[in-house]
């Protein structure tokens, strides 16, 4: 599980066991009083490995760029969480 602090927050990281696959979340907590809210990370993949969950969840907590005023993770312009997302290079040609 990885953890930040922000102004009047602090996030976590972590995966939950959801029948024999793993979910990896956010969940944010206000430093005062209130519940947390968690938010699921790589909703249309499940992973069935803890450490894997986890690990996303971590990644995607260090993504992040701040939190709005009410909590709501912020995330760089058309961020999805995915490495396999990411436009490849064109082979150079000779």
């Amino acid at each position: 599980m990885a953890e930040r602090t922000f102004d009047h927050y602090r996030v976590r990281s972590g995966a939950s066991l959801e029948g024999s696959r793993y979910t990896a979340w956010l969940a944010v907590t206000p430093l005062g009083h209130g519940f947390p809210v968690y938010y699921a990370i790589c909703e249309n993949r499940s992973f069935r490995q803890q450490e894997v969950a986890e690990e996303a969840a971590a990644t995607t907590l260090a993504a992040m760029l701040s939190l709005e005023e009410d909590g709501t993770p912020v995330f760089p312009d058309n961020y999805t969480g995915f490495a396999d997302d990411t436009p490849q290079e064109p082979a150079a040609q000779d």
